[in-house]
């Protein structure tokens, strides 16, 4: 019984979490969020900007 229980929690946080990742109003943080590694390079940071710019032409 408690197997089954503890088995149902996780998959409902798995399922909450999966959702919370893909919802689309979170696509603005997480974009800006991938870019952090060129947070310290300007010049890698324009260039990928750059290329994202030319993607969504």
């Amino acid at each position: 019984m408690i197997r089954g229980v503890g088995t149902l929690v996780v998959m409902v946080a798995f399922i909450g979490l999966a959702l919370w990742v893909f919802s689309p109003r979170r696509k603005a943080e997480f974009d800006e969020a991938t870019l952090l590694p060129f947070a310290d390079d300007p010049q890698a940071l324009q260039h990928v900007e750059q290329a994202a710019r030319d993607d969504k032409q």
